[in-house]
C-alpha cells in the first residue's frame, strides 16, 4: 500500500513539474511575441533605394504620373517653404475660373507690389491690358510677382480671397499638409509652407491642364505689342527644359526656402513627376532633377 501510495505522488509530481514547465514556456513565448510585435513600426519608413541618385537637397519625390507609384522619396512630408513653386498654385486656381482669352488691366498696386523685397518681375506696366494667358507666361517663365499680384487681385475677387481659395483648391487636391499665405512664395506673412509630395501633386494637376502644360514647358515666350499693351518678352527660369522630354514645371528660390524645383519628364508615354526642395546649389537641383528622371525611367537599373 505504501508502495503504490509512493509510486502515485511521484507520477503526480512529475506531471505537475511538466505542465508547469509548459506553462512558463509558454509565456515566455508569448512574451517574446508580444516584444516582437512591438519593435514592428505601424507603418513603413520610405527610404530612397541603394542606387537611386544622390540627393543633396533637404526634401525631394519622385513619383509615376499615372499610377501614382512612388519611385524616390526623401524627406517627403517634411514641412517646408517653397518659395516659387506656389506660383503653380496660382495658375492652377486661376484657370478654374478664368478662361486663358479673358483681359485684366494692369495697376500702380500691381506694379509696386511686384518691386517689392527683391521679386522676380514680369515687368508688367501699369495700365496695360493682358490676356489671362500671356499673364500667365509672365507668371511661369520668369515668375513674375506682379503677374502673381495681378492675378490674384482680378480673380480673388481681392488678394485675400484669391489665397483662400488656393487653399481649398490644395485641400480638395488631398494637399493636407499645404498652407499658402500669398500668391506668389514671398516671405512675406512667413510664406507658408508645403511638402514634396504635396507640391508633387500639384505639380501632377499643373500638367494635367493642357494650357499649363504647354505654358510651364514653354522655354520663351513673347507678346508683341498692341493698342491694348506693350510688347514684352520672358524666359523660362527652368533650365531642365533644354533636356529632351522634360515638362515643366516650376522653379523658385528664397533665402528660407532655399533653390527649389517642380519638375517632369516623358519617355515613350510614360511621365514621370518630380519635387526637389531646400537645394543650397541653383545648377545642382537641375542636375539632380534630371538624374531622377533618367534613373526612374530606366526602371532603377
Amino acid at each position: 500500500m505504501r508502495l503504490t501510495h509512493r509510486i502515485s505522488h511521484r507520477i503526480s509530481h512529475r506531471i505537475s513539474s511538466a505542465l508547469l514547465g509548459l506553462a512558463v514556456a509558454a509565456g515566455a513565448m508569448t512574451t517574446a511575441a508580444g516584444a516582437a510585435q512591438a519593435a514592428t513600426p505601424a507603418a513603413a519608413v520610405e527610404r530612397p533605394l541603394a542606387n537611386a541618385p544622390s540627393v543633396a537637397g533637404s526634401a525631394a519625390y519622385l513619383m509615376d504620373a499615372k499610377s501614382g507609384e512612388v519611385h524616390f522619396s526623401k524627406e517627403a512630408d517634411l514641412r517646408r517653404p517653397v518659395a516659387s513653386l506656389t506660383k503653380a498654385m496660382t495658375a492652377y486656381t486661376v484657370l478654374k475660373q478664368a478662361k486663358p482669352t479673358d483681359k485684366v488691366t494692369i495697376t500702380a498696386e500691381d506694379v509696386e507690389y511686384g518691386s517689392q523685397g527683391g521679386a522676380s518681375v514680369a515687368h508688367l506696366r501699369a495700365g496695360d491690358t493682358l490676356t489671362v494667358e500671356n499673364l500667365l507666361y509672365g507668371l511661369m517663365l520668369p515668375s513674375g510677382a506682379d503677374a502673381a499680384h495681378a492675378l490674384a487681385r482680378a480673380y480673388g475677387p481681392g488678394v485675400p480671397g484669391f489665397v483662400a481659395e488656393m487653399n481649398d483648391t490644395a485641400r480638395k487636391l488631398g494637399m493636407t499638409d499645404t498652407v499658402y499665405v500669398n500668391a506668389d512664395g514671398m516671405p512675406y506673412q512667413g510664406g507658408g509652407h508645403s511638402t514634396a509630395r504635396d507640391q508633387a501633386t500639384l505639380a501632377k494637376a499643373t500638367l494635367d491642364d493642357p494650357t499649363l502644360k504647354k505654358i510651364t514647358s514653354t522655354r520663351y515666350h513673347a507678346v508683341e505689342s498692341t493698342s491694348e499693351h506693350g510688347s514684352y518678352a520672358w524666359k523660362n527660369t527652368n533650365r531642365l527644359l533644354a533636356a529632351p522630354g522634360a515638362l515643366g514645371v516650376k522653379t523658385g528660390y528664397t533665402r528660407d526656402a532655399g533653390y527649389t524645383l517642380a519638375f517632369a519628364g516623358e519617355r515613350d508615354g510614360n511621365r514621370l513627376v518630380g519635387v526637389i526642395l531646400g537645394e543650397t546649389d541653383s545648377g545642382r537641383r537641375f542636375q539632380t532633377a534630371q538624374a531622377l528622371l533618367d534613373w526612374g525611367h530606366a526602371g532603377h537599373r
